[in-house]
């Protein structure tokens, strides 16, 4: 960002009691054993993950191995500025993407051996896109195929936006494990701004940055199919994480299950997911799995190549939390800070499309924020029962 750009405290997690705090010392240890039954791992990997832990419990940070493929890279990141450093005490955001780093370490997903490669959030991924909840809504998609076109494009917006709800390391944590209804309404929307955005012309690019596997990326394959479909957009870029993260984070691989989940139905859903499927075969969908997607950094210190791919979109659209986190700047905003001015360095046209579920917020209205406090207190900055629709049209830092 500029000299001139807002700014704001960094989130970390050393206050006993505080939303980032508990997800340091209850969710990931949710996780592990989540992770530890959840595959027939060997005791080398059983042990690894028992030191893993308790080291993110009790311990400090320590360096990757001398071998790992990505040391420079995280080197690069900052992991030499929080050797030796509490879990608790470096920025919330650094030390939530290095854990999950660590957990698939743990995991040999990065040795050489027979677990090379192998998603430790695989079974959750799969149960969750072949449920019954899955099959229901699949179902439910083909009462908008004789509606309008702009109604139906607004329909699975919709759904794209509150497929968030899926998150599992979310449902992990909640109450009871099961996901809760959200209150209706959105706490921001720019709705009707994002489709000003993408006019029936058949020639944009709309860059899609998911969030979730299962059933939040269906959703969001089925608002690309009716996008290109409709000739909003031309062709669409889709970014998954090249590697598996924060527990439902969407892969390639799991891009390639949601499409066979897509073709595998009925209705318009089977139709959505065959011309997807060809889509990708003559370069309408392209998928992207960039390194920076894995970061622990906000996304304006994305490389050149990523900002240049990003500007070279109409519109640029980042779906959930961690991705509204990195591309807002993980920091106690003031909720009513204009979206507008934490996302001016964005080198094109960006919408976010994000469930509440962490401290980060901005773009608010007094009159909002003001009635949220006084109905919830903060509860509802990461309860997951408020949303949000947020766009900045602008180009570029300077906004031309």
């Amino acid at each position: 960002m500029s000299d001139a750009a807002p700014t704001a405290p960094v989130i970390r997690a050393d206050e006993p009691g505080s939303f980032p705090h508990s997800t340091l010392a209850e969710r990931h240890p949710a996780i592990i054993r989540q992770v530890r039954d959840g595959l027939p791992y060997e005791p080398a990997q059983r042990r690894a993950l028992d030191a893993l832990l308790e080291n993110c419990t009790e311990g400090v940070i320590e360096a990757l191995p001398a071998d790992a493929p990505d040391r420079e890279r995280w080197r690069a990141w900052g992991l030499d500025t929080y050797v030796g450093q509490s879990w608790f005490d470096v920025p919330w955001l650094w030390s939530e993407s290095y854990f999950y780093r660590r957990l698939l370490g743990a995991v040999g997903y990065f040795g050489p051996g027979a677990w090379r490669g192998v998603d430790p959030f695989r079974p959750s991924k799969s149960g969750e896109l072949h449920s019954a909840a899955t099959d229901d809504e699949l179902s439910a998609l083909d009462e908008l195929k004789n509606r309008p076109a702009e109604d139906r494009d607004r329909a699975l917006l919709s759904g794209s936006l509150w497929g968030n709800r899926a998150d599992l390391s979310f449902r992990l944590s909640s109450e009871g494990g099961q996901a809760r209804e959200p209150a209706p309404g959105l706490v921001a929307d720019d709705s009707d701004l994002l489709w000003s955005l993408l006019p029936a012309t058949g020639t944009g690019t709309l860059c899609l940055v998911a969030d979730n596997a299962g059933r939040e990326l269906v959703p969001d394959l089925l608002l690309i199919a009716a996008l290109l479909a409709g000739r909003r957009i031309g062709r669409a870029v889709l970014h998954v994480k090249p590697d598996p993260y924060y527990v439902s984070d969407a892969t390639t691989a799991d891009v390639i299950d949601a499409l066979n989940r897509l073709r595998s139905a009925t209705g318009l859903a089977a139709e959505y997911g065959d011309m997807l499927w060809s889509a990708m075969g003559d370069g309408r969908l392209t998928v992207r799995a960039h390194p920076f997607s894995c970061s622990p950094l906000p996304y304006a210190d994305m490389p050149d190549d990523l900002r240049a791919d990003f500007a070279a979109a109409t519109l640029t659209v980042f779906k959930g939390d961690l991705n509204y986190r990195r591309l807002v700047g993980d920091r106690y905003w003031p909720p009513t800070t204009p979206f507008d001015e934490v996302t001016a360095y964005f080198p094109g046209p960006v919408a976010a499309l994000r469930i509440l579920k962490s401290e980060v917020v901005t773009g608010l209205s007094p009159s909002t924020q003001a009635a949220l406090a006084e109905a919830e207190g903060r509860k509802w900055r990461t309860d997951g029962t408020h949303a949000l629709i947020q766009v900045n049209p602008s180009h570029g830092p300077d906004g031309q």
